[in-house]
């Protein structure tokens, strides 16, 4: 029996607090426990030494027998493991997913899986859904079908692979070579839709179709054109070459087809050539016009190279660019020239003229650089430029008599104070006088408000905390010139510059608690280069003016404080057990009472005598050498006058029309009425200044506008319609005589309008930003613009439109009209005339669903004749658009036809004629 170790029960016995009252069980464990440590089972005997063998070596030797040596351990291959034949392809190399609604059913015996009612295969990159599948993998295909019920076929089959989308009737797949045959399919390829008898798929990247339509419509079941291709190849995303092909309109083939066509399919950005319009003109020939090529130079920027060509010797070229970079800033730059010849060299009404113009804007995103801003917005060229250009006709920059342009950057510099610094370059044109103010550059720099005396703790009170000044510098190179010496050197010749100081020192305060009141002083320091002196010459007997360009200066200083006070009134019309519509009117006025002082500075002025003939001094002129610099002369004159105004604000709560508000609802009455007059103590004569008023209100629901204004004279005139220091009222008349008044109206409504939708239409943004752009009217009251060389401006995209329950019951005419009233009175020298009164509309009416008509003139009431007129006239054909613009009289009767379709892939297929205005000599 071996030893047995005991420890785990001892330690379990001896360290437990065993507790017990018999001592003989204690014992009687206590002395098993040492028995079974230290007892054994039996005595074994004591170890002796062990008896070693004695070894001895045999002398005979044995030879081995070669026969019987033993073989090697040799590993030999079986040769027909690298049988040359190779090993049989699987059917499928990855991960096959399917699914349908009504059963899938694995037939082991045809090698065949049948899927029934939406029926889905996943493999790899493709995807299958379709009505019935079956996956036959002895021969690698997957077929797809429609489901056939009572009704016809559902469910038709959506192949997908990759980006590619195709919509069949049915189709075969090949897993093994990924090729497959597609019947009756429809896929769409970059806005493009391609109808296909049969498709072959080749791989990846290729397709061949056999008679197949290519069309942009939205019906695919009917489309009303499309291009028949015989025969096609297909590459998804890029190109689709085809044979000889030619236009169907509503299944009825052109005489006219082409041998071969291309058409790029490409959804990224691409160069390419832009076809041009044919024609003729009278004047000028025969003409190719906007034709060119597109550059796609990058992600950021674009190029747009177009042309014209006539075969009497007139050409024209435009630049377009686009840019942008996000977060950063946009814009687009354009450039535009013609150089236009009318009829024949030796004729007596031949001409030659050269038209340009420049347009550039620029807008920084305002997250891009918070303390600095760069933007741009010019608009410079020609002054005839809208009235002479044969590729444009835009009527609201056409009637506009002033083109500006402005390019500034500001920069702000944080701190206390703080400083802003901005630079701008202003160009402003009028077309009717070709004259051209320009200032290159002008430097403004500020430094924000001091408050020397602010306390450091708590809000600033009193007319000592509230002392404040700062500083202004603005230096300005201005320049005044013609159109005909525009961008030649002699434009500098006459450049006036000047640098102007200004630091305003102004406080405000409290006075008896309800009066505000205010006081100022300005000095101002002025810098000029540009000086004159002038002199009476006896000889030539004629005041002579000598320009002098040297440095000069002078200081000026006034003073100037203000009263004012706001006085609210309210009148309640609720009673008590009635719900009136007026529940309030409240009335809010604002008076003020102004004094200024502004001393005469009658140092910078100098005098010269004019001499007679016979020697004698006849008079002094007194004249500054400053009242040709770029800020003016001083003043001359001392000045103490007093200003009075007073604003009116009248506003109403009334029951709102929705008996589920509960607030009554705001509306205006007179948004203002003020009045403003002036007292001159220091003059010698006529002090009072006449008394000016304007106003304004909206009223429809805020749909129509409303601004007057009138000026009443206080004094009387004499026989020769001059005013006089006598009051009208001393001289026989009334209080006032009104010498001039205006009111100016304009209202917009539409269908809308009564239906309690928003009246916001903004199919016409491209024409209303072209319009802005150029600097004409935000509205088209003049006419909508049209630019020959971009059809877009007159695209009407529909897609938006309302959904209409039926077009046969109870269809809403969608109509829009816009006006405008203004009317001006005269009577400063008892002319008692209305200078003018006229009345512009414009409006648009779709009578059909497809149909559209729009006019856009006006009434000139004092001169009885209708003003510049546009008639419009749109068919929406669906796919294509067709208008027709007419202007019926004026200096640029013309009228514009064109036909084209919609979609940007295949805007070169167009048709566009026009008549151009009749020559203006």
């Amino acid at each position: 029996m071996a030893i047995q170790k005991p420890s785990h029960t001892f330690t379990k016995i001896h360290l437990k607090a065993l507790r017990t009252n018999i001592f003989q069980i204690l014992f009687t464990l206590s002395f098993t426990v040492f028995i079974n440590t230290l007892g054994f089972s039996q005595d074994l005997p004591k170890s002796t030494e062990p008896i070693t063998p004695k070894t001895e070596r045999d002398t005979l030797s044995l030879v081995s027998d070669s026969l019987f040596s033993q073989p090697l351990n040799l590993k030999e291959n079986d040769s027909i493991t690298s049988d040359s034949i190779p090993k049989k392809k699987e059917f499928l190399s990855g991960k096959v997913n399917y699914k349908a609604k009504d059963y899938v059913s694995i037939n082991q015996k045809e090698n065949k899986i049948y899927l029934y009612n939406q029926a889905e295969v996943y493999y790899e990159d493709m995807e299958i859904k379709a009505g019935v599948i079956v996956i036959d993998y002895n021969k690698n295909l997957v077929y797809a079908g429609r489901l056939k019920d009572s009704t016809g076929y559902s469910q038709a089959p959506v192949f997908k692979q990759g980006q590619n989308v195709v919509e069949p009737d049915s189709i075969i797949f090949n897993t093994d070579s990924k090729k497959a045959l597609i019947f009756n399919s429809k896929t769409e390829q970059s806005g493009g839709t391609i109808i296909a008898d049969l498709t072959k798929k080749e791989n990846d990247s290729v397709y061949f179709i056999r008679r197949g339509k290519f069309t942009t419509s939205e019906n695919l079941d009917d489309p009303e054109y499309y291009f028949l291709m015989r025969k096609a190849k297909i590459v998804p995303g890029k190109k689709v070459v085809t044979g000889l092909t030619n236009m169907f309109i509503y299944d009825v083939p052109l005489p006219i087809g082409l041998p071969f066509a291309y058409f790029p399919m490409t959804k990224k950005q691409t160069s390419g050539v832009i076809f041009p319009s044919f024609g003729e003109q009278n004047d000028r020939g025969y003409f190719v016009q906007n034709g060119g090529y597109y550059f796609a130079i990058n992600d950021y920027v674009d190029l747009a190279v177009l042309g014209d060509y006539y075969t009497n010797g007139s050409y024209g070229m435009r630049i377009e660019s686009n840019y942008a970079l996000r977060y950063k800033f946009r814009g687009n730059l354009s450039f535009r020239y013609e150089n236009l010849i009318s009829s024949e060299r030796g004729f007596p009404d031949y001409s030659k003229t050269s038209v340009y113009n420049i347009r550039w804007s620029h807008s920084q995103d305002g997250k891009s650089s918070p303390s600095s801003r760069f933007s741009a917005s010019v608009n410079l060229g020609s002054s005839r430029y809208y009235q002479q250009s044969i590729n444009q006709l835009n009527s609201s920059n056409f009637l506009n008599n002033t083109l500006s342009s402005s390019i500034s950057y500001s920069k702000s510099f944080q701190g206390e104070p703080q400083v802003n610094l901005n630079m701008t370059a202003t160009h402003s044109q009028n077309t009717n006088t070709q004259q051209i103010n320009m200032t290159l550059p002008t430097f403004q720099g500020s430094v924000s408000r001091i408050y020397p005396f602010e306390p450091k703790v708590g809000t600033k009170k009193g007319i000592i905390d509230n002392i404040n000044f700062q500083y202004n510098v603005r230096a300005e190179n201005r320049i005044q010139t013609t159109d005909s010496l525009f961008f030649k050197k002699e434009m500098f010749d006459d450049a006036k510059m000047g640098v102007q100081h200004s630091i305003p020192l102004t406080t405000n305060f409290k006075v008896f608690k309800y009066f505000s009141m205010s006081a100022s002083t300005n000095f101002e320091e002025n810098w000029t280069f540009n000086t004159v002196r002038k002199y009476y010459d006896a000889a030539l007997e004629e005041e002579v003016t000598i320009q002098k360009n040297t440095f000069d200066s002078f200081r000026t200083y006034n003073f100037s404080t203000s009263i004012g006070t706001t006085i609210y009134g309210m009148y309640d019309f609720t009673k008590e057990g009635k719900d009136t519509k007026i529940q309030a009117i409240r009335h809010v006025m604002r008076p003020s009472i102004s004094y200024s002082i502004n001393p005469a500075f009658d140092q910078y002025y100098d005098t010269y005598e004019i001499v007679d003939a016979d020697g004698t001094t006849s008079r002094e002129v007194e004249y500054s050498r400053f009242e040709q610099s770029i800020f003016g002369s001083p003043n001359k004159n001392y000045a103490s006058s007093m200003g009075i105004s007073l604003s009116n604000n009248i506003e109403a709560k009334v029951r709102d029309r929705d008996s589920t508000k509960t607030e009554p609802k705001k509306i205006i009455l007179l948004n203002n009425l003020n009045f403003s007059t002036s007292y001159n103590f220091a003059a010698d004569s006529i002090k009072l200044s006449p008394v000016r008023m304007s106003g304004g209100t909206q009223i429809f629901d805020n749909k129509m506008s409303i601004n007057f204004g009138a000026t009443l004279d206080p004094y009387a005139l004499n026989n020769n319609n001059q005013r006089i220091d006598k009051l009208n009222i001393n001289n026989g008349g009334s209080l006032f005589r009104l010498t001039s008044a205006s009111i100016n109206m304009s209202y917009s409504l539409s269908n809308k309008s009564f239906s309690g939708k928003s009246d916001d239409d903004n199919s016409n943004d491209r024409a209303i930003q072209e319009s802005i752009r150029s600097g004409g009217r935000a509205d088209d009251l003049f006419g909508k613009p049209e630019d020959f060389a971009d059809q877009r401006l007159t695209d009407d995209d529909r897609d938006d439109r309302e959904e209409k329950p039926s077009e046969l019951y109870n269809y809403v005419i969608p109509w829009n009209l816009r006006l405008a009233y203004a009317v001006n009175y005269s009577n400063s020298a008892r002319q008692n005339e209305i200078s003018s009164h006229s009345l512009m509309f414009s409006g648009d009416v779709e009578i059909s669903p497809r149909w559209t008509v729009g006019a856009s003139s006006g009434y000139d009431f004092k001169n009885n004749g209708f003003t510049y007129t546009q008639l419009r006239f749109e068919r929406d054909l669906l796919s294509w658009r067709m208008n027709f613009s007419w202007i019926p009289f004026s200096t640029r009767s013309s009228w514009n036809f064109f036909i084209g379709i919609k979609s940007s892939l295949l805007k070169d297929l167009k048709y566009d004629k026009r008549k151009q205005r009749d020559q203006q000599l």
